[in-house]
């Protein structure tokens, strides 16, 4: 990868550090807001929150697809860290309920202004290599994952120390992705920018994405993709407020025991590396299988995980080699469902080559199936928390990874995977845009 792609995967894993710092220290936060003259917070609050985040994404990715491939991915880029910076000093300044999911509202048009402009980019700059774009697929994903996974360890050490302050400090790393997306990143887009602009006078032509969205490859695509983030989505928005307080409707439940910040920053640590080097295993396997295999595998590699997770949370007063199997069993998990990220990203990525003109608005795909699941998730999450606790949300993961095989299935049955991006993936059914 050259030096403006390298860029990009540093200014990602910034902005997605804010975004993951922001998100868990928020859920810290909430469940200490009665200490910082706030009200008490239920999950199913917290769920609408975290939602509303996901929400915003999911009705501006459209907008800003679009607009990035009218005014260029790299203009596009910059805006993420403005809106972002904005949201957390106001998140540091408040603890009134509607202005913080005001703020969460700011912070989803953040993602949602960077995300498919930051694939329309990386889809463009890897549009002749099979290779490079299993890479670039899965160290976007990394730098995404890591970046989360780094604010999610280090949130509950942060706002140990300095309460609502961090969310000021927070601010500052916004405008280090800034700096970076600006003077790090090559405007390589002008010529695809100029030709779209004279096939179509109008700056927002919503109209052509409608006829995008026609597409049945991404039809295809999008049910196992929403499911599987919604599997994962409702991990990302209860797992801290549920580890950081003592659930005593759940005696028999050892993660409901209360955790302190040190173990869960440890914990989060452990799981963003399993994570990671998943990522980068199966992102250098698009070469060797199918993209549907490796979501299949993840899929598979989830189920592991939630039988894991189930061993530790009832393992306490069995012999010890029941919770270390139970562990053990998770992390493999986890390494595998990692696969599935990637291999999503590149059938997106794959699509976008028939559209050369409509890359940001093709790849913006990615933030609205990634918004939907984890809005879907977030719901689900909120409710099976406060039935059951962290059972509630290990039967919800498994129930919605089996939902993810049925339109998975259907995917396999029409995907002709042919080798990369000069020969992309084709469906016998593939509708031709005018």
């Amino acid at each position: 990868m050259d030096r403006s792609l390298w860029a990009v995967m540093a200014g990602t894993f910034t902005l997605r550090f804010s975004t993951g710092l922001t998100g868990a220290m928020l859920a810290v936060y909430l469940a200490k807001l009665p200490e910082h003259g706030g009200e008490v917070v239920l999950p199913t609050t917290l769920a609408v929150l975290h939602s509303t985040f996901y929400l915003s994404e999911l009705v501006l990715s459209p907008v800003f697809g679009v607009l990035s491939d009218r005014l260029g991915h790299h203009r596009m880029m910059l805006f993420g860290p403005v809106f972002g910076a904005i949201a957390v000093i106001l998140t540091g300044l408040t603890t009134n309920l509607p202005i913080l999911g005001a703020t969460r509202l700011l912070e989803g048009a953040s993602t949602a202004a960077s995300v498919p402009s930051i694939l329309g980019y990386i889809a463009l700059a890897t549009a002749t290599s099979e290779i490079l774009r299993g890479k670039a697929a899965a160290r976007f994903e990394g730098a995404t994952l890591a970046g989360f996974g780094v604010g999610f360890a280090l949130a509950p050490l942060l706002f140990a120390a300095f309460g609502p302050v961090a969310f000021f400090l927070n601010a500052l790393v916004y405008g280090a992705s800034f700096l970076i997306y600006r003077f790090g990143v090559e405007d390589r887009d002008r010529e695809e920018r100029e030709a779209a602009a004279t096939q179509r006078a109008s700056a927002m032509d919503l109209a052509r994405y409608r006829t995008l969205l026609r597409n049945p490859y991404i039809w295809l695509l999008a049910p196992t993709w929403i499911a599987v983030n919604a599997s994962i989505g409702l991990w990302f928005s209860q797992s801290l407020f549920q580890f950081s307080q003592p659930n005593r409707a759940f005696p028999d439940q050892f993660l409901h025991r209360g955790f302190s910040p040190l173990e869960i920053s440890l914990t989060a640590v452990v799981v963003g590396i399993l994570f990671g080097a998943g990522l980068l295993y199966w992102g250098n396997r698009f070469k060797s299988l199918r993209r549907t295999t490796i979501i299949l595998y993840g899929i598979a590699g989830g189920g592991i995980l939630v039988a894991g997770g189930v061993a530790i949370n009832h393992g306490a007063g069995l012999p010890f080699i029941v919770p270390a199997a139970g562990a053990l069993a998770a992390a493999f998990g986890l390494f595998v469902l990692a696969g599935a990220t990637p291999a999503a990203l590149g059938l997106l990525a794959d699509i976008s080559e028939r559209f050369p003109s409509d890359r940001g608005a093709i790849m913006g795909l990615y933030s609205v199936f990634l918004a939907v699941g984890q809005i879907v998730g977030s719901l689900i999450g909120g409710f099976a928390a406060q039935w059951r606790g962290i059972d509630g949300l290990l039967v919800a993961t498994f129930g919605l990874l089996l939902i993810a095989l049925f339109p998975l299935a259907q995917l396999r049955r029409h995907e002709h995977y042919v080798g990369g991006p000069s020969h992309v993936a084709t469906f016998d059914d593939m509708e031709t845009l005018p």
